[in-house]
């Protein structure tokens, strides 16, 4: 099993938590999973969520049958660790919270000063400002009571206010904050993965078939009809080479994409039929080669022979008629 890829099994759901395997699952193995992880008081998570990604049963399957990863049973990897383990682990966390604390505390410091310096600077710049003005009208009623009748003052008022000297442009320039009030902004790094820990034992707990995770309990897809079938039409599709994702949003059950759906548009969404046998309604035809249509997408209509383990498919795609 050296080389697989975890996948991690709690209440019989597919998880893939290291950032290394998900790229390589999209990347060798066309499977993309889905993120589900969120971090608590972070808004608009719908869309930018993180790991762990979420594998559906036919992607977990798929990569467990074609020997790319092996199940592992989360809930029992973690034995109750040594006392001398949990001492160590609970040292490391302090270490680990003080030094958190202290770089916390230190930029605090720090962002209080530059903010404490920014306001006793633009205090000064603006008694330097309020001080000039009063110079100014000083100056101006000086004028005004030596100036003779009306015309001194018309001359008076029409003169420009005088610009401050070059010296105090120069000082109210200098005296203008040239850093930020904000405080700086600075990363802590939580990890997503507790398999670092020293009593984390996967060995005794992966299993590398559907039949031994089946037997271990933890796994069960699939198990009747309605899963065969759509492992079935999943397994046939991706081993044409095509992408595959959810298509409830397009009234079916798979989206088939030619390429990275990164990259590239779906064009068919499938609809898995358990049967060759299976009863259509006309209504139904039209119902999603409308649909299809209209969402710029080819109906796939996927017949699963459950006895020949063969996949047949028929198309539908709503056109005008003359």
């Amino acid at each position: 099993m050296k080389g697989r890829i975890p996948i991690r099994i709690a209440n019989k759901r597919a998880y893939i938590w290291d950032v290394d395997d998900l790229d390589k699952i999209r990347s060798e193995h066309h499977i993309c999973g889905l993120l589900v992880g969120t971090l608590p008081h972070l808004s608009q998570q719908n869309v930018f969520l993180g790991l762990p990604a979420q594998l559906t049963p036919e992607e977990a399957t798929l990569l467990v049958e074609k020997e790319y990863a092996v199940f592992v049973d989360d809930n029992n990897a973690y034995p109750e660790p040594s006392l001398s383990q949990f001492q160590q682990w609970n040292a490391e966390q302090k270490r680990y919270i003080e030094h958190q604390r202290a770089a916390l505390e230190s930029e605090n410091v720090k962002s209080s000063e530059v903010a404490q310096l920014a306001v006793s600077e633009e205090a000064v710049r603006k008694r330097k400002e309020r001080e000039l003005k009063r110079q100014q009208k000083a100056l101006e009623l000086r004028r005004l009571q030596e100036g003779e009748g009306d015309c001194a003052v018309d001359a008076i008022l029409s003169e420009p206010i005088p610009t401050p000297s070059a010296d105090v442009q120069a000082s109210l320039s200098n005296l203008r904050p040239t850093t930020s009030s904000a405080p700086a902004q600075y990363n802590i790094c939580i990890a997503a993965s507790s398999s670092s820990l020293e009593w984390y034992s996967p060995e005794s707990c992966s299993y590398s078939t559907i039949d031994a995770a089946r037997t271990a309990g933890i796994w069960d897809f699939p198990s009747n009809l309605q899963d065969r079938a759509r492992y079935g039409v999943f397994k046939d599709l991706w081993e044409q080479g095509y992408f595959l994702g959810g298509a409830i949003r397009f009234g079916g059950d798979y989206l088939v994409y030619p390429g990275d759906p990164l990259r590239y548009h779906s064009h068919f969404c499938a609809t898995v039929i358990e049967s060759l046998t299976h009863t259509i309604r006309p209504m139904e035809i039209v119902a999603h080669g409308r649909l299809g249509t209209a969402t710029k997408k080819t109906h796939l209509f996927c017949g699963w022979d459950d006895e020949k383990k063969t996949v047949s498919y028929v198309s539908i795609e709503w056109a005008g008629f003359g």
